[in-house]
């Protein structure tokens, strides 16, 4: 099994102001309700079922929504594209009621036959999609994905009419709901992707300035290769009145230096990419410009435990008895991390792991 090492956090460093070129302009910008965010690399496209970066995750955020949203502080799942729900007393049926004002941002209305047509694509093995597994709890999603079975009808998803969407699970799954939060599962407009290839077609301009039809609470305005993307407000969002942002600009940066300097001079309203020599550094003098936030995500080894000597379980447990977890976090990675224990971080919507853990033991590892 694989040794835990820590479980990380988001760090993000947060100016209350924006600006263009530099502090001149932060006023400006705030004014006028434009956003500007460091983003990390150049991501790789905006498709939804394609892509799996945490860049593209947050521009897809603001172009595209799904049926699911959840709560960011509760993560309880929350209305979005489905204004409700109804679940079966089995648990295996869900019938979602879509928005009668759910609108692509063209103005075609969102449709459950838009979520049936983009599930068959998501699931289509031509196209390959990472996060296919998103939706295996639906029923034969697997077997379709798999190439088991050819026939899409037989999969659990189908439109009763243009706003009833029901879908047929495995078995039950409490978690399904918060599947459903994820890009991957979004619907796509069908006729935008079908005017520039076909339906499992990976890599067209279909996602791309004046081509990009979404459904979320922006639109795709330019993007500009390196540089910058930009993003303005969807008067076609059925929440529109409450999106209180005009536009965001997302920056692509490679170089956390080059991210955390443009932060500090007046360039970005926010980064998550933040040097770990800066961070004390923040904390000291300008603790009101920095946040740290757990984050879903943990390090760790992955070894080969078919090759000797990793094969024997005790030369394993002795490694993970060998990392000071407590160390690593307060020594070196000095962001606040918190050492992880077991693979689901503590407390991952009320889950606590068991306390069998294997803690930190030089002396009975050497054993």
């Amino acid at each position: 099994m694989p040794n835990k090492i820590l479980l990380a956090v988001s760090l993000s460093l947060l100016l209350l102001a924006g600006c263009d070129l530099g502090p001149s302009n932060i006023e400006s910008a705030t004014a006028r309700q434009i956003l500007h965010l460091g983003n990390g690399t150049e991501p790789k496209d905006l498709d939804p079922h394609t892509v799996t970066g945490v860049p593209e995750h947050n521009i897809i955020s603001a172009l595209f929504e799904g049926l699911i949203s959840v709560d960011p502080a509760t993560l309880t799942p929350q209305p979005a594209v489905a204004e409700s729900w109804l679940i079966s007393n089995d648990g295996k049926r869900y019938t979602f009621t879509l928005r009668d004002n759910a609108n692509w941002s063209n103005g075609d209305p969102v449709t459950a036959d838009d979520f049936v047509w983009s599930w068959q694509r998501m699931l289509s093995p031509a196209l390959a999609s990472e996060y296919a597994y998103q939706l295996f709890t639906v029923k034969n999603a697997q077997a379709f994905n798999h190439g088991e079975l050819q026939d899409f009808s037989q999969v659990g998803v189908k439109a009763i009419n243009s706003k009833t969407l029901v879908v047929e699970l495995e078995n039950p799954t409490p978690y399904f709901l918060s599947l459903l939060a994820h890009y991957s599962t979004y619907a796509v407009h069908p006729p935008t992707i079908l005017a520039f290839g076909d339906r499992d077609q990976a890599g067209t301009l279909w996602t791309r300035p004046g081509n990009l039809v979404g459904n979320g609470p922006f639109t795709l305005d330019s993007w500009r290769l390196n540089y910058i993307i930009r993003v303005k407000k969807n008067p076609q969002y059925w929440d529109h009145q409450t999106v209180r942002l005009n536009e965001i600009l997302f920056y692509p940066i490679d170089s956390a230096l080059t991210e955390e300097r443009m932060f500090r001079t007046g360039v970005l309203h926010a980064t998550s990419s933040t040097p770990l020599d800066k961070i004390a550094s923040y904390q000291t003098n300008d603790p009101d410009k920095i946040s740290i936030d757990p984050y879903l995500g943990t390090y760790y080894y992955r070894l080969n435990v078919t090759e000797k000597p990793l094969d024997d379980v005790r030369v394993r447990r002795a490694l993970s008895m060998s990392i000071d977890r407590q160390a690593i976090t307060d020594s070196i990675t000095k962001g606040g991390q918190i050492p992880a224990f077991t693979f689901t971080p503590p407390n991952t919507q009320g889950y606590f792991a068991n306390n069998n853990s294997i803690r930190y033991d030089l002396a009975q590892a050497k054993q």
